[in-house]
């Protein structure tokens, strides 16, 4: 089962952070990030919409330049909010990152930053047109987000060829980790918080998830057996 850096290791680092993303890849086979674009058309690691809860600004980070975004510092940390080409830099070769895409509109300059690294890539969002548009303009493998009506996520994810469905891990039984590989579908859960649910999963099938502290999940991982 892997495991997968949620935001890269926010335990031990600022979320979405190069020094968050530096930690993951000291454990972790594998980090996930969010990206949208800001007011100069970078492509930037970053959840929220909003820069209220992470930083000492607000506003939106689509109205904020990057050299705007640039002297600001997450949390109470001396850490920055890169960009995706900066993560992908940081990051070694053999981790690879799932992009979770916070919005529509970015499968052209993400294409030109993944095609400009090495790393294995899997590309999420909950937007179905956002993946829908990765799924034309490249050769990139997508995964469907969801939270709730696991019905309709199975529809969706099966409807735009995703690879896999990334799934909230209350919404998973046995019977539905069965259904989603029945369906030729991957499952990556979210956002798992302790060894218990993670061994359940593992023991359903479930063939990775997604966390917060790296030491959950990791007995078979390569790094973390280190």
């Amino acid at each position: 089962m892997r495991v997968i850096g949620h935001r890269g290791c926010p335990t031990l680092a600022p979320e979405n952070t190069l020094a968050a993303f530096r930690a993951a890849a000291d454990r972790l086979d594998w980090v996930e990030l969010d990206v949208r674009r800001c007011a100069s058309g970078e492509l930037v690691v970053f959840h929220d919409e909003t820069l209220d809860r992470l930083t000492e600004a607000t506003g939106r980070v689509a109205d904020a330049t990057l050299p705007e975004l640039r002297v600001l510092r997450v949390g109470d940390s001396e850490e920055s909010i890169p960009t995706l080409s900066e993560v992908f830099e940081t990051l070694p070769d053999d981790v690879a990152v799932n992009v979770e895409l916070k919005e529509s509109g970015l499968a052209a300059a993400l294409a030109d930053v993944v095609a400009a690294t090495r790393h294995e890539a899997l590309v999420s969002s909950f937007d179905a047109d956002a993946l829908r548009e990765v799924r034309e303009a490249t050769a990139l493998p997508i995964a469907y987000l969801c939270s709730t009506d696991w019905d309709g996520a199975i529809r969706v994810a099966t409807e735009l060829g995703c690879l896999a469905l990334h799934p909230h891990y209350d919404l998973l039984s046995a019977e539905r980790v069965a259904e989603a590989h029945d369906a030729g579908l991957e499952l990556n859960a979210w956002t798992v918080l302790d060894s218990e649910t993670a061994e359940r999963l593992r023991e359903w099938g479930v063939d990775g998830v997604i966390v917060d502290d790296p030491t959950i999940g990791t007995e078979n991982s390569k790094r973390g057996a280190r």
